[in-house]
């Protein structure tokens, strides 16, 4: 392996409109990539960062010279380096000699999913996603317009031995530039802090513990990162950038040494290792769908916890502890700043500046990161949200950033948005008469799991169960819920939702209310993720059970003014919550939905009963 292949990441077509269309690539030289479109003159206007000896990140935008960009038909385009035109063969259709993008105005197919975890044993439901484009991309009518993913797009917290190893294989083989301060006491070779790493993640000594904690009296200290899982957790920026790379594109599974991704059987995670190899090496084997499916289709992200690490901003005593220590506010800022560059980048629209192009370009020095100087700004920066002007309209919130804080208790979950952004959601739902909301969490989740997880925040445990749902917190439930029973908001709302690991389809109405609109609450998790499917049935007939229409328990959940019926499924054993690997495929019809299916990593479909 001694030559790079030129294109390491991409193209990605990021934000697409009758203004602009964003495409994201990274090349291993430096050279000045040029987009033609066929059947529309643009000018270009392309931003670049040097991550390392043979990584250039691009960010080009194309504006068209005259007028708009049209909507409803294929826009067809080639990648030139200077006058030569690059081989784009291996992310086109067996029909096509090129790769083609269809700007959404009136959205009709939306694919939508969440939660891809490289290692898991699921197989990879972007390939499904890359197979109906297969199959529709010629029809401007039936192909997917919009691929929204609403989370953990990355797994920062949860990574895999194998995949550590590849990591840091990358980082090596291209170059890419380290940052200049050791964070935490990590051995110089990987291998030997593999599935050791939470060790040396900071913790709080048990003496700064409050004395009315059971964990100062056990002097117990206390970890600042609360993941399970967190024995392979990434730390520095060049680790970020490299799972970015290996999880979003083919071609850097090239540079990788795969008979090298070993351990030695003497390991005490030996065993683990094994099957995570399996599973690493079939997701690398999928990238190629998965890559065609981003060259296709416009890719719309937002993070969640796991793009930087599990529980993230969950409650205030978290922020607490992270955010006043050093090298875990840098750890969050690494994760952050990695978001930016591979996700938050592409969905800007052009109107909206990215604020850390020229702070990164001065922030390496000698083949160095010298990171600590934008960490401030970065946790302050709070416009991680975007709408897009199709019809029905698209808006995607933060939940992380924009947290409402319990000031009475600190171990409380925080509410997932504070009440100035519910404000400007409430104006941006009014006078639209349907709109998509992505919401990484469910809006209206199963009762009965929510209950579950309001026993153990009585019990002072909200990281214990992932108390991350939204009726958790009084103030932005009762806030958002009155938003939902406004006469002027739209008479069809559509929540797309991820994060929980299974699937289902639900429809509210308010109880009360002299308007008669709808909300659907669409969730769809995980790509390549699932939930015990045994406990998951447990736990969908427990909840039909003690949450029944005729229940007397739905009057003391927080949304008793609102009706919520769960939408069988027309086969399979699963009858509501579906814990299947799947994207899911939202069909449109004037702006209402019409269809709503799974579409599963197994080839198998889940269809849902809408009326």
């Amino acid at each position: 392996m001694t030559s790079f292949p030129v294109l390491l990441l991409g193209p990605v077509v990021r934000r697409a409109e009758k203004q602009q269309i964003r495409i994201q690539l990274a090349t291993s030289q430096a050279l000045e990539p040029v987009f033609k479109l066929h059947q529309h003159p643009s000018e270009q206007h392309t931003e670049t960062l040097r991550l390392g000896e043979h990584l250039y990140l691009h960010n080009c935008t194309l504006t068209p010279v005259n007028g708009a960009f049209s909507t409803g038909i294929h826009l067809a385009y080639s990648l030139y380096f200077g006058t030569e035109a690059h081989d784009l063969s291996d992310y086109c259709y067996a029909d096509t000699r090129a790769p083609s993008v269809l700007i959404p105005e009136q959205l009709r197919s939306v694919l939508h999913g969440s939660c891809r975890n490289p290692h898991h044993y699921s197989e990879d439901a972007l390939v499904q996603g890359d197979k109906l484009m297969q199959q529709s991309h010629s029809n401007a009518e039936k192909r997917p317009q919009l691929l929204l993913l609403s989370g953990d797009q990355i797994y920062a917290d949860d990574v895999a031995g194998p995949m550590l190893l590849a990591i840091h294989q990358l980082i090596e083989r291209l170059g890419i530039y380290r940052e200049g301060e050791q964070l935490i006491a990590l051995s110089q070779q990987v291998q030997d802090d593999l599935y050791n790493r939470a060790c040396k993640l900071p913790h709080t000594p048990w003496q700064k513990r409050s004395k009315w904690q059971l964990g100062y009296w056990l002097r117990r200290d206390e970890p600042h990162f609360s993941s399970v899982k967190s024995a392979n957790h990434l730390v520095h920026f060049e680790e970020f950038i490299a799972l970015y790379l290996l999880s979003l594109g083919a071609p850097c599974w090239q540079l990788i040494d795969t008979e090298q991704l070993q351990l030695s059987d003497s390991h005490p995670h030996y065993q683990a290792f094994q099957q995570e190899r399996t599973h690493v090496l079939d997701f690398a084997a999928s990238q190629p769908y998965a890559a065609r499916l981003f060259a296709h289709v416009s890719s719309l992200m937002i993070f969640d916890d796991h793009d930087v690490t599990d529980d993230w901003n969950l409650t205030a005593n978290w922020e607490q502890a992270v955010y006043t220590h050093p090298a875990s506010r840098a750890i969050i800022g690494n994760a952050m700043l990695s978001y930016a560059l591979f996700q938050g980048w592409g969905n800007c629209a052009s109107d909206t500046p990215w604020p850390f192009f020229e702070a990164l370009k001065k922030a390496r020095g000698d083949g160095f990161w010298h990171l600590a100087p934008l960490y401030k700004p970065l946790l302050n920066y709070d416009y991680w949200h975007y709408e897009l002007p199709t019809s029905p309209k698209v808006v995607v919130l933060d939940t992380r950033t924009h947290r409402w804080r319990n000031e009475q208790d600190f171990d409380e979950p925080s509410g997932l948005l504070d009440w100035q952004r519910l404000l400007e959601l409430e104006n941006s739902l009014q006078g639209s008469e349907q709109v998509l909301l992505v919401s990484p969490a469910p809006v209206f989740g199963v009762k009965s799991i929510e209950a579950i997880q309001a026993v153990f925040t009585l019990c002072n445990q909200p990281l214990v169960v992932d108390c991350e749902n939204w009726m958790a917190h009084e103030g932005s439930a009762k806030k958002l819920l009155n938003i939902f029973r406004r006469l002027d908001t739209p008479q069809e709302t559509i929540i797309l939702s991820g994060d929980v690991h299974y699937s289902f389809c639900f429809s509210v109405r308010a109880r009360f209310s002299e308007r008669e609109n709808r909300i659907w609450q669409l969730t769809a998790s995980g790509i390549k993720n699932e939930f015990p499917r045994k406990l998951i049935n447990v736990l969908d007939k427990l909840d039909s059970i003690l949450y029944s229409p005729r229940s007397p328990l739905n009057l003391f959940t927080k949304r008793w003014q609102m009706k919520v019926d769960k939408h069988d499924t027309t086969s399979g054993p699963q009858k509501h919550l579906v814990s299947h690997a799947a994207i899911s495929l939202v069909e449109l019809e004037h702006g209402k939905l019409c269809r709503y299916r799974l579409l599963h990593s197994d080839n198998s479909v889940t269809e849902y009963e809408l009326d």
